[in-house]
């Protein structure tokens, strides 16, 4: 493929990934204001979205087998803990945006969870093992991570277990 089509392509990847999650977080919004029909519209689209970003993803050959997918995860965390959002929640900070140096921090501590799990399953992937968690739980407000039970309090944004969501297989 030519390089420019997979420029292409990739930003077109980016952008529709964006507008898939855009319209989730709005159809999320219109479901609490009541509005069922347009947060399913959005829900709809959203995964219209999905599709065509899946569509580029494939297109440049990004899809690899399972242990190419798990280091490809474990590169892109390490970049935002090591890279990413150290440089962005010190530019927060100097700004004094309140929001956004709460928000890079909940990331960059979720994101070295994501790491340690990737790490974890890229070796026993490797080893030709599942991985042993069934149930990964993900706090609504900060997005830690836990595997298994979910902590009756958040350790990151002192949310309540009720805030927990359990992603079981």
């Amino acid at each position: 493929m030519h390089k420019m089509t997979v420029e292409f392509l990739m930003n077109a990847f980016a952008g529709e990934s964006q507008a898939h999650v855009k319209y989730a977080i709005f159809a999320e919004e219109c479901e609490k204001k009541g509005h069922k029909n347009l947060a399913n519209m959005f829900k709809a689209i959203s995964h219209a979205e999905y599709v065509h970003a899946r569509g580029h993803f494939l297109a440049v050959g990004k899809l690899g087998d399972t242990a190419m997918n798990l280091q490809t995860a474990l590169d892109g965390e390490n970049f935002e803990i090591d890279e990413m959002y150290p440089v962005y929640h010190e530019a927060a900070k100097f700004q004094q945006e309140k929001d956004a140096v709460r928000t890079t921090k909940y990331a960059m501590e979720a994101e070295k969870i994501h790491a340690n799990m990737y790490a974890k399953a890229l070796e026993l992937v490797k080893s030709g093992k599942d991985y042993p968690a069934a149930k990964v739980h993900i706090c609504e407000i900060c997005g830690h991570t836990v595997e298994n039970e979910a902590p009756d309090k958040c350790p990151v944004c002192n949310a309540k277990k009720d805030f927990f969501r359990c992603f079981s297989a």
